[in-house]
C-alpha cells in the first residue's frame, strides 16, 4: 500500500475533511488525548496540522466496529453524552466531524444522490475504524448533517441512532441568552433548512423575514422535530428520541439505557459521576444540574417574549401534525 493507502487504514489518522473536487480525503493524525480534548473537532479547538491525501477510490479495506449515532437539534447536551462514551476498551466518542459537514454543504449546493452516497459509504468506513479491538464508535454528527441522517441510517443497517432534543422552551432560552451569536446562528440554520427542504410549513420567504429571531428559532426547532418525528416513526426500535431536560435529571437511567441501545456494556453510575456530566463540555468548568439552572437565571430577561414565542410555536405544530413529545422515548 501506497503511504496515504496506509494512514487511511490507521484509525489515528482521521478523516479531517471531504474534498468533493478531488473526491478523496484529508487525513489528519488525532491522538485518543487529542478527541477528548477538543470540545468539536474543528481547527477552533484543534489548531492546524499536517493532512496526507488519500483519494476516496484508492481507500484500503480497514476493520470495522459497530457504529451508532448521536443526533440533535443543538443546545440539547450532546456533547455531555457523546463525551460519556470515551470509555477506552469499550468505546470512543466522536464529536462533529467536519467530514460530515463537507457532505451536507456538498448536498445543499447540489450534489447527487449517487455521488453523495459513495461519498457517505467511504466517510462512515473511516469514522468506523476502532480505535482499540472491541470498541463501538459513537459518532455525534452536527445538526447540520440532519438531513442526512436517513441515507446514514440506510448505509449502516445495523446501526442504531438517539435522536435528542431541547424541549422548545428550553431552546428558544438557550438562542435568547446567546444574544446576537445565537439570534444569527438560528437564521444561518433555517436558511440552511429551507435548502434542504426542511421547511414545508405554508410559509414563504417574506413570511421568515417578517418574523422575529426567536420565531425562526422556533421555525427551525419544529423542523427539526418533524423531521425526528418521522425517522423515529419509520425506524422503530433502531431509533430512540429523548429530551435534554432527562439528561441532568435522570444520568444514571440515561446512561443505563443509552448504553443498552448501543449495546456498549458500563457502569451507568460510574459514567454519570464522571467528567463527561460535571465538567462543562466547552469550558471545562463544574457543572452540574445547578449550574444548568444557573445559566437558565439568564433568561429571565427574555421571558415574555420565550413564552409568546412558544404558545405561537405550539399553534403551528398543532396545525401541521408535528408532535412536541416524540415518539420512541429512550426512558420513560
Amino acid at each position: 500500500m501506497t503511504t496515504a493507502a496506509q494512514r487511511a487504514a490507521d484509525p489515528f489518522w482521521f478523516p479531517w475533511r471531504f474534498d468533493e473536487a478531488a473526491d478523496g480525503f484529508r487525513l489528519r493524525h488525532l491522538t485518543r488525548q487529542d478527541h477528548a480534548r477538543a470540545t468539536f473537532l474543528t481547527e477552533e479547538y484543534l489548531g492546524t496540522g499536517p493532512v496526507e491525501f488519500v483519494p476516496r477510490t484508492r481507500l484500503p479495506a480497514v476493520p470495522q466496529a459497530p457504529i451508532h449515532f448521536i443526533f440533535h437539534s443543538a443546545f440539547c447536551l450532546s456533547s455531555v453524552l457523546v463525551r460519556a462514551f470515551d470509555l477506552p476498551g469499550a468505546a470512543m466518542g466522536l464529536k462533529e466531524p467536519m467530514v460530515l459537514n463537507d457532505l451536507a454543504g456538498w448536498h445543499l449546493r447540489g450534489a447527487t444522490g449517487p455521488q453523495l452516497a459513495q461519498a457517505m459509504e467511504s466517510s462512515l468506513t473511516l469514522l468506523a475504524r476502532p480505535f482499540r479491538s472491541g470498541e463501538t464508535i459513537v459518532v455525534k454528527p452536527s445538526n447540520i448533517a440532519n438531513a442526512l441522517i436517513a441515507g446514514m441510517l440506510q448505509l449502516r443497517p445495523q446501526a442504531r441512532a438517539l435522536l435528542l432534543h431541547a424541549p422548545l422552551r428550553v431552546y428558544l432560552g438557550s438562542i435568547a441568552r446567546k444574544g446576537l451569536d445565537g439570534r444569527l446562528w438560528v437564521r444561518d440554520l433555517v436558511v440552511k433548512q429551507l435548502n434542504q427542504g426542511l421547511h414545508e410549513f405554508g410559509f414563504g420567504p417574506q413570511d421568515y423575514l417578517t418574523q422575529t429571531d426567536l420565531q425562526v428559532a422556533a421555525m427551525g426547532w419544529l423542523a427539526q422535530q418533524r423531521l425526528f418525528g418521522v425517522i423515529a416513526e419509520r425506524l422503530g426500535d433502531r431509533v430512540r428520541t429523548l429530551d435534554s431536560d432527562a439528561i441532568t435529571a435522570r444520568p444514571v437511567e440515561v446512561m443505563a439505557a443509552l448504553g443498552a441501545l448501543f449495546r456498549v456494556r458500563l457502569d451507568a453510575p460510574e459514567v454519570a459521576a464522571g467528567p463527561a456530566f460535571t465538567r462543562h463540555s466547552k469550558h471545562g468548568t463544574a457543572f452540574d444540574a445547578a449550574a444548568r439552572e444557573r445559566e437558565r437565571a439568564a433568561e429571565a430577561a427574555h421571558a415574555d417574549e420565550i413564552e409568546k414565542v412558544a404558545i405561537w410555536a405550539e399553534t403551528v405544530a398543532q396545525a401541521q401534525g408535528i408532535p412536541l413529545a416524540l415518539p420512541n422515548p429512550l426512558i420513560r
